[in-house]
């Protein structure tokens, strides 16, 4: 060990100078790789944040219900086999009834409007009563109700889906008085959202049970 005093100009041995002027070399490594592989001003929370807001895949539609493959405009009801069979049983389109449900309640099951109609199908108290069904907010006897009652109004108007869907909204005997759809703002937006509905799930469900009525 040397007896110099601190402060002292002796030389530093090179063995140490040797050893310093390495790890300088590796931190200047370590920077140099840094900057090549993520950048100057580039950070892992700002590379998230540009993935999390690049245009993400197309989400399955939400229904007014606000449940995810709940009706939207052509997606995926988790009452589809209901609709289907009784749309069937009925004789009346799928595509139809589906859209009927998704304008009538969005699919909520429990749906109620002021006027006391409810349920998926939004039948009124008498309605339901002699359609045969005692729970309206029964999501398969709605369903089935619904279906029945919309193939009764079919068969009133010679199978004209605009009459019948006319007659659900506004009553069998405006459609009646009017020859065809009245002239109420609310019953002629209805008929073409529900047609409109219909429309969306033939294309997104392009199987024989979605495009046309079954026997």
């Amino acid at each position: 060990m040397s007896t110099e005093a601190v402060g002292s100009t002796s030389p530093v041995p090179a063995g140490e100078l040797a050893l310093a002027q390495r790890v300088r070399q590796l931190q200047s490594l370590i920077e140099e790789s840094r900057e090549v592989s993520v950048g100057p001003s580039t950070s892992f929370a700002a590379t998230l944040q540009a993935a999390t807001t690049a245009d993400p895949a197309p989400a399955a539609p939400i229904g007014s219900s606000g449940v995810a493959g709940a009706g939207g405009t052509g997606s995926t009801s988790q009452y589809d086999p209901l609709i289907e069979q009784a749309a069937a049983r009925n004789g009346i389109d799928p595509a139809v009834l589906h859209g009927l449900i998704q304008q009538e309640s969005g699919f909520d099951p429990e749906a109620q409007s002021s006027a006391g109609a409810a349920g998926l199908t939004q039948l009124m108290p008498g309605t339901a009563s002699s359609l045969g069904v005692a729970n309206a907010l029964n999501p398969a006897e709605s369903i089935e109700g619904g279906a029945r009652y919309l193939s009764q109004m079919m068969s009133r108007f010679g199978g004209n889906t605009e009459d019948a869907l006319a007659a659900y909204n506004a009553g069998p005997g405006a459609v009646q008085q009017y020859g065809g759809v009245p002239p109420y703002a609310e019953t002629q937006s209805y008929v073409q959202k529900v047609l409109g509905y219909a429309g969306a799930y033939r294309q997104a469900h392009p199987s024989p049970a979605g495009l046309g009525v079954t026997a």
